[in-house]
């Protein structure tokens, strides 16, 4: 594969990494699908940490270093490091003194799930394009009905933003997949399907995206990393970068996205 000169920016970046993810072996996929959903570990981690994180050899993560234009590790670090000069915050820190205090105790968890919700919510600004996010909003609001998919971590929201739409008497329809019940023959021209699905990304959201789009109905999606499948359809794409404590992923980002569509969409239908 070609290498080429790094990328100059973040956003530059995400753009290359989602141009090369799809003919990268499976070592160098596991890289670009770890680093795609943890940006915000790049800046702060060493190679053997990345690397690790991966499930890979560092110079498998070297090698992908390379591909994505890099002299190697610290050189696409810097990239990151330079991006969040003045706002990084020093969260690794503020962690070892909550463990050193009360680890494991309830007091202690409740604080680090509010610092990773309250990084999450700052990170949200970064990731979603407000040209994108007017789109989406426009789009939905002059749907006559819309359509709402999110299974497994995501039907929370997709369910809370079902319950919103109904209070603000939007035309919303759940789709739940109960029972395997498909209703994707629901979906009539003039109607736009709101998709939901993050890492690991759900089959049955991506396979009713694809069919939606093979019709020329508008999509809506609110996904995560820059290799997300949702990326490769005609689909409007809304960015949330969750920050993760241990297993468990937050969702203060996301919920919070999902309430200003909701506001926005059924603002805009009065307003019209």
């Amino acid at each position: 594969m070609e290498e080429i000169g790094g990328p100059v920016s973040v956003k530059a970046f995400e753009e290359r990494l989602l141009e090369v993810s799809g003919s990268l072996p499976k070592r160098l996929r596991q890289c670009a699908d770890y680093v795609a959903a943890n940006q915000d570990r790049i800046a702060v981690s060493t190679v053997a940490e990345m690397a690790e994180g991966a499930g890979v050899q560092p110079s498998a993560f070297m090698r992908f270093c390379q591909i994505m234009g890099f002299s190697g590790f610290s050189e696409m670090q810097r990239l990151f490091r330079d991006s969040f000069v003045g706002g990084w915050p020093d969260y690794s820190t503020r962690l070892d003194h909550l463990r050193e205090k009360a680890e494991g105790s309830p007091s202690a968890l409740l604080a680090e799930f509010v610092e990773a919700g309250r990084l999450s919510l700052e990170n949200l600004l970064k990731t979603v394009d407000p040209q994108a996010l007017d789109k989406a909003v426009a789009t939905l609001s002059s749907a006559h009905m819309i359509h709402i998919v999110g299974l497994r971590r995501s039907f929370p929201v997709a369910s809370y933003m079902a319950y919103a739409f109904e209070k603000m008497g939007v035309p919303a329809m759940l789709h739940s997949v109960v029972g395997r019940l498909e209703n994707h023959h629901a979906i009539r021209d003039g109607d736009a399907l709101l998709a939901i699905t993050f890492a690991p990304y759900s089959a049955e959201t991506i396979d009713l995206v694809e069919q939606v789009c093979g019709r020329g109905i508008p999509v809506v999606a609110v996904t995560d990393t820059a290799v997300s499948p949702l990326r490769r359809f005609d689909a409007i794409a809304l960015s949330v970068s969750e920050v993760d404590f241990g297993a468990f992923r937050s969702l203060s980002a996301t919920l919070c996205l999902a309430i200003t569509l909701s506001v926005a969409v059924g603002t805009a239908r009065q307003d019209g």
